[in-house]
Parts: C-alpha cells; sequence; structure tokens
C-alpha cells in the first residue's frame, strides 16, 4: 500500500502527545504516592486535583485517536475499531512505521506503570484508611466513654446509660491548625 504522509504525520504527533501526557500523569501519581507515605493530606488532595485535570486532557486525545483510527479506517478499507498498529503502519513509510511501533512501545511501558504505581497508592491508601478505622474503634470502645462528639453535638447516650462522661485523652484527629 502506498504511504499516506497526512496519516504519517498524525500518527507519529499523536503518540508523541500520548507519551507526553502520559509522562505528566506517572509524575503525578508518583507525587501521590510521595504525599500519601508522608500522610500529607493536602498533597494527596492537590495531586487527585491535578491528576483529574490530566485525566481530561486524556479525554481530549481519545478523541483525537479515534479521529486518526477513522481516517485510517477509510484509507484500508475496514472499520476504525479493527485498525490495528500494524494495520497503521502499512499507511506510513517504513521509517514511520519503526518510530511508530517504538512509541507505542514506550506509551505501553509508560501506561503499565502508572497501573502498577496508582495500584501501590490505592493500597497505601486502604492501609491507611483501615488503620484510621480501627483507632476509631479503639477510641469508640474505652471503657471511659469512648469517643466524645464536638460540643453541642446532640449524641445517643454511651451503651450503659452513662452520660456525662469524660472526653477521651486520644486525638484522632488533629482538627486545629
Amino acid at each position: 500500500m502506498t504511504p499516506v504522509p497526512a496519516i504519517e504525520a498524525e500518527l507519529l504527533a499523536h503518540l508523541d502527545t500520548q507519551i507526553a501526557s502520559a509522562r505528566r500523569l506517572l509524575q503525578l501519581v508518583l507525587a501521590q504516592g510521595a504525599a500519601i507515605r508522608a500522610r500529607d493530606v493536602e498533597g494527596v488532595l492537590a495531586r487527585l486535583t491535578d491528576i483529574q485535570t490530566e485525566m481530561g486532557r486524556r479525554s481530549v486525545l481519545e478523541q483525537a485517536r479515534t479521529r486518526l483510527l477513522v481516517t485510517a479506517g477509510q484509507a484500508l478499507r475496514m472499520a476504525p475499531s479493527q485498525v490495528t498498529l500494524d494495520a497503521l503502519c502499512r499507511l506510513v513509510t517504513p521509517a514511520g512505521a519503526t518510530a511508530a511501533r517504538e512509541r507505542s512501545a514506550e506509551l505501553r511501558g509508560l501506561l503499565a506503570e502508572i497501573a502498577r504505581e496508582h495500584g501501590i497508592n490505592r493500597a497505601l491508601m486502604r492501609q491507611e484508611l483501615t488503620f484510621l478505622s480501627h483507632l476509631v474503634r479503639l477510641v469508640g470502645n474505652e471503657a471511659e466513654g469512648g469517643y466524645a462528639p464536638p460540643a453541642g453535638t446532640p449524641a445517643a447516650p454511651p451503651a450503659g446509660g452513662r452520660t456525662g462522661a469524660a472526653p477521651s485523652a486520644y486525638r484522632v484527629l488533629d482538627l486545629q491548625a
């Protein structure tokens, strides 16, 4: 099949843009992991916002990818859903095909690393939340009356009917700045 220069240029540019986005996303996921490990709640939330912003950009990239697949599908006389990298490479020069395969491999590697790091972050967050839940349960079961709601908050009487119990000496969440 004769190479289509416009498709080659669009394919390579798209892969470069995808790689740049994946690198940004990886840096954000790594930074979020560091914030989780440091128990920096504000940092975790800030990175989550940054990740959501980058994911919004990636949705625009997916639209561009779809347009590229439609164009390639028309040139190859096949449905866009059937267009693979190998099929795309039939529409570009041998040098373009080599570059596309290399970029595609790099992108797949970055996406695998992002998935791995995101999985680690999820496990760390689950571990932190499990520990916090455990602490709250411990405080809630103390013999001195357990967890006390903030002043002015109506509360159900504790088990055994005692009221006015002394608040716990433990501070699970320090909400004071």
